[in-house]
């Protein structure tokens, strides 16, 4: 089985060969498929499309309310974590979870090297939280209790309703941003903490659900 090092290994191998060409495929073996010709493609022009406004693209997708989760990873320099929002289940068999990460992160490298992670599911009084580890290049985890997750050593915050613990199982491009596959080898809740409710995110703020 492929340990942590080699988990992070083949991440940063993703992250180098990301835009690399990939080889083609050999030829069909069967006449049938070869007398099949595939249809030309084409890129396409500009003139063909209206261009997509960013500004719209955020407010539009802004109203899919999510919750709000911070990512975060053991390390030798220190703990790193990040706040995201782009998290979600993806596999019960085997048992896989994912989120996305910005190309630019100047944590994700961090993220890489541990092999391995902990999704921390924020309640509804940890928005300060969230806002902490939005900061770049600031001492996230001051003040901020944590332990060891049990299967992977990463942190895990006090106090928040739920917690997966995460080996990196696969890291695919899109667009600017890369998509992180965990395979998940611990979880737990907090029931206390979960009695409050989950933080939401819609609309660039922070909300609750209605009791």
């Amino acid at each position: 089985m492929m340990g942590h090092a080699g988990m992070a290994a083949t991440a940063i191998r993703y992250l180098l060969a990301a835009g690399a060409p990939t080889a083609a495929a050999p030829a069909p073996a069967t006449a049938a498929c070869a007398a099949a010709p595939h249809p030309p493609l084409r890129a396409v022009r500009d003139d063909e499309r209206a261009p997509l406004d960013p500004g719209r693209f955020r407010a539009v997708l802004g109203h899919f309310a999510s919750g709000v989760t911070v990512v975060t990873a053991p390390g030798e320099a220190g703990p790193a974590g990040f706040a995201c929002q782009s998290f979600t289940s993806l596999s019960l068999d085997p048992p896989l979870v994912a989120f996305m990460v910005g190309r630019t992160s100047t944590t994700w490298p961090r993220l890489a090297q541990a092999g391995v992670f902990c999704v921390n599911v924020l309640g509804a009084e940890q928005g300060a939280l969230c806002r902490a580890f939005a900061v770049s290049g600031a001492d996230k985890f001051a003040g901020v209790r944590h332990t060891p997750a049990p299967a992977t050593g990463s942190p895990r915050l006090a106090d928040v309703p739920a917690w997966i613990d995460c080996t990196i199982h696969a890291v695919h491009t899109g667009g600017d941003h890369l998509i992180v596959v965990g395979r998940v080898e611990a979880l737990g809740t907090d029931p206390a903490a979960a009695a409050r409710g989950p933080l939401l995110f819609h609309r660039g703020a922070f909300g609750r659900l209605g009791q």
